[in-house]
């Protein structure tokens, strides 16, 4: 018999690690090589780790609700093959998510009062960037570990940091500051528990607040030729496709044939260096009654209008009935959100990290607007773009601002192709 490691495998781009949702197997149960041994959340989409042998659930590692990198070993299979090794030896070669206590000091923030025991490189890491000390940070994981979803808790909550030692500071005269303790319901309250997706939602959305630089602008655009165009087409379009020609579509489009203009908009910052993309996969924002879902079109600029209407269609659906994949779901470069469908005229998206930028599509209301010292009643839209500062200057996301602009304004029966 042989002891073969389960890790926690790469489930998708720039995705460094995923949390143990549900043991679909217990220790003594036998699977077969591809069968699901857990469901696995990142903070992209909810996925299943097959495993990669034909044996018997021997241990374990990880625990539900527990986050680790990938990597990591989550359990061990007792498989046939050679002479059977102790579990523990196998614990023992198997590179864990986390750090013995020896080594803890080298990552560690310094003069922290961390407790006894052993923490994650993720958790250290955290610790050292934040000044926490690790001693007020309750643990949630397997038998009271501190999680890396601990310590972020512990920073969005308000919690105070460690004192940063200074030659020249005085000694503190009254008691540490204590976290600010978390709400509680009162008498009519309505509790609702927070599902491993929208914790992911929420981990996302702090990671791009905290890491990317936000910065903001807005243009108008005047979109009358473009709602002539699909009203006059919708219904047709609607009896021989089986699905609705959205404005949304056009201004995908729009937006994919400007990012072939300014490629820098369709990149990454990685540290020392930006990564422009060579694909213009633009990720789409779906809500559902409860959740909101980032789906990518793959190519969006090699696509007719109708091939986006399509993709636009069977993805809302897809996440409607609880049916994206990981593939659905990863490999988008840009975001464009259709924040009109919900009546706002005037919005500021948080940016889909790790992209450089995303754009609010808002509603397309009637003004009067001043053509030729006349005033006219115009469909009118507000475009709103939000920038990572670190990639993008005010300079080039206004021109891309206005080609988009252009885009939509010449948007016509004559020149725009549905098909």
């Amino acid at each position: 018999m042989a002891l073969e490691k389960i890790t926690m495998p790469q489930l998708g781009e720039s995705v460094t690690e995923g949390t143990i949702s549900q043991w679909l197997v217990a220790p003594g149960d036998h699977v077969n090589k591809y069968d699901a041994l857990a469901e696995v959340l990142t903070d992209k989409v909810t996925a299943e780790i097959p495993s990669s042998f034909t044996g018997t659930v021997k241990e374990l590692i990880a625990g539900e609700d527990e986050t680790l990198e990938v990597g990591a070993v989550i359990c061990i299979l007792e498989t046939e093959g050679a002479d059977e090794q102790p579990a523990e030896s196998a614990k023992e070669e198997a590179p864990t998510p986390e750090a013995s206590a020896p080594e803890r000091p080298k990552k560690a923030p310094a003069k922290q009062n961390a407790p006894a025991g052993r923490f994650s490189p993720a958790v250290l890491t955290l610790a050292a960037e934040h000044n926490i000390d690790l001693g007020q940070v309750t643990g949630s994981g397997r038998d009271g570990r501190i999680t890396r979803k601990d310590v972020l808790a512990y920073v969005e909550n308000g919690a105070p940091v460690a004192a940063t030692p200074s030659k020249t500071a005085e000694p503190a005269s009254s008691a540490p500051q204590k976290a600010a303790p978390m709400p509680t319901s009162q008498v009519g309250d309505r509790e609702t528990p927070i599902d491993g997706i929208r914790k992911a939602i929420a981990k996302h959305m702090v990671t791009s607040k905290h890491e990317i630089p936000h910065a903001w602008m807005m243009v108008e655009a005047d979109a009358t030729g473009l709602v002539r165009y699909r009203d006059g087409l919708k219904n047709k379009f609607k009896a021989e496709e089986g699905y609705a020609l959205t404005y949304f579509a056009f201004f995908v489009k729009a937006v994919a044939q400007a990012l072939k203009e300014f490629p820098i908009l369709n990149s990454t910052w990685a540290g020392d260096k930006i990564i422009e993309r060579a694909d213009i996969n633009i990720s789409i924002a779906v809500a559902t009654d409860d959740h909101l879902f980032v789906p990518v079109i793959k190519h969006a600029d090699e696509k007719s209008i109708k091939g986006i209407a399509r993709e636009i269609n069977e993805l809302a659906a897809k996440a409607r009935a609880g049916k994206l994949t990981q593939d659905d779901m990863s490999g988008g470069t840009f975001t464009v959100n259709s924040t009109g469908s919900f009546g706002s005229v005037q919005s500021m998206g948080i940016i889909n990290h790790p992209q450089a930028a995303i754009l609010q599509v808002e509603s397309i209301v009637k003004r009067p607007v001043v053509i030729d010292d006349m005033i006219a009643i115009r469909n009118m839209v507000n475009l709103c773009l939000s920038i990572d500062h670190r990639i993008l200057d005010g300079l080039v996301a206004g021109r891309f601002l206005q080609k988009v602009k252009e885009n939509v304004e010449t948007i016509t029966k004559e020149n725009t192709p549905i098909y």
